[in-house]
């Protein structure tokens, strides 16, 4: 929560890169908590509805004021009437970014609710994490700092946002790594990797988190688009009808 708050903060004063830097470190932390309360055995009720409202401050709020700002908050030389437009269109896109963000997670607090009858696999999250899609935010300011200028990259900019938030609620599935293990010893090769990605991250932030996060963003769907395709190769292959999709729900993130 100090983080989505100290973001917004940093943006108010315009002081852009920080606002990111500051979701990306609560993003971080997001991984960090649930995992030490597992580990810890201390997950509770309590602890679930407070990680969704810390959620929707740093993963909703933050990255949308940040978003509204960066994008569209700067454009000179434009006629009145077409700078409002403009800045109303970003202030339309970036709140249903925050919209959806809200409607995913209090999508999962209901299923979490809900007993698991063990038939939808928990290693996937339903729709793109919200703290992924801020993190996408996040590192293109991260990347690029300064603001957007111009009217054509200021609405792709709005067009990309309304993308993310369409993802957030989407029935995409994407990887949540819960089959990690951090009590378990791990591989020399993953051990080796993780210190190279660190050492990657401190000397090339700008570029390595940028790419982090939008692989991230389309595994889902071309791990989607690879399924459909293997399942056309196979009943091309048998000459028989395409199977139907297991039908997706249960405990979404």
């Amino acid at each position: 929560m100090f983080c989505g708050y100290y973001s917004v903060v940093s943006t108010m004063r315009e002081n852009y890169d920080l606002a990111a830097i500051a979701i990306g470190v609560g993003a971080v932390l997001d991984m960090l908590d649930g995992r030490i309360a597992r580990m810890t055995r201390t997950t509770s009720e309590f602890g679930l509805q407070l990680d969704s409202l810390a959620d929707v401050l740093t993963f909703g709020i933050a990255p949308a004021v940040l978003a509204l700002n960066w994008g569209v908050g700067s454009l000179p030389g434009l006629p009145a009437e077409i700078a409002q437009d403009v800045y109303h269109f970003g202030w339309l896109s970036t709140f249903g970014f925050l919209i959806c963000g809200a409607l995913r997670l209090a999508r999962f607090n209901s299923q979490a609710r809900r007993p698991s009858d063990g038939s939808i696999s928990k290693m996937d999250f339903v729709g793109l994490p919200i703290p992924a899609g801020a993190a996408v935010i996040a590192s293109i300011v991260h990347f690029e700092k300064s603001p957007l200028l111009g009217v054509a990259s200021a609405l792709l900019w709005c067009l990309l946002v309304v993308l993310l938030a369409s993802f957030m609620i989407s029935r995409i599935r994407y990887t949540s790594f819960k089959q990690l293990d951090l009590k378990k010893p791990q591989p020399r090769t993953t051990i080796v990797g993780t210190a190279m990605l660190i050492g990657l991250i401190v000397f090339y932030s700008e570029i390595v988190l940028l790419v982090l996060a939008v692989a991230y963003l389309v595994s889902g769907p071309a791990a989607r688009l690879s399924s459909s395709v293997r399942r056309l190769l196979l009943v091309h292959d048998e000459g028989g009808d395409i199977p139907k999709p297991h039908a997706e729900g249960g405990r979404d993130l």
